[in-house]
């Protein structure tokens, strides 16, 4: 049996929150960002992106070796105001796992994500019917709204499951292949976690 050698991570290259953010906006539209100021919209996704970590159940990196965001002071730029005074400049800062993510990996927690997102809808959903839920509420589709957001989520889950499923019945090696793992059916995590 050939030794498999997974490729090492660099851990000089952080992958940036924004690069699962991205992600993330590649499968859900939502105008409710828009109405968002920036600092908020950035807090919310990164506590989507936090509270969602633990459905990657078995990933190759310590998954919670990451720095948060937060809105500060950028220091390098100072904006001008239309009186021509200079003025310290802000914005988001920071939000970034300590290692080198792979695209695998990426598309994972984005998925996951999603699948957070839409929970949140259905919760809206479902606290709306409950607060006018009687005469008052005379939303017909209602409840077919709320079945086939269901069905989305399912949905959804299935393929984080299937993705995972994938992630780790494969690797890339050293020379850049990538190798079945079926013969490692359980391995310790090379990441400091005791089993």
């Amino acid at each position: 049996m050939v030794k498999q050698e997974e490729m090492p991570r660099n851990p000089n290259k952080p992958t940036s929150f924004l690069t699962i953010y991205d992600a993330f906006f590649s499968r859900v539209t939502d105008d409710m960002y828009m109405e968002f100021t920036e600092e908020d919209t950035y807090m919310m996704l990164q506590d989507l992106l936090l509270n969602n970590l633990p459905r990657f159940e078995f990933p190759r990196f310590d998954i919670f070796d990451y720095e948060e965001g937060a809105w500060g002071y950028l220091g390098e730029y100072e904006g001008v105001e239309s009186n021509d005074k200079e003025v310290p400049a802000y914005g988001w800062i920071g939000g970034t796992f300590n290692v080198e993510l792979t695209l695998e990996e990426i598309n994972i927690i984005a998925l996951n994500m999603v699948i957070g997102w839409l929970g949140q809808q259905l919760d809206t959903t479902e606290n709306t019917r409950m607060k006018y839920s009687g005469s008052d509420f005379k939303f017909t589709s209602q409840a077919n709204h709320m079945a086939k957001l269901k069905v989305l989520v399912d949905a959804q889950k299935a393929d984080s499951v299937h993705l995972q499923r994938i992630y780790k019945r494969r690797i890339r090696t050293v020379d850049g292949q990538i190798q079945s793992t079926m013969g490692k059916i359980v391995s310790r995590p090379d990441y400091g976690f005791k089993i």
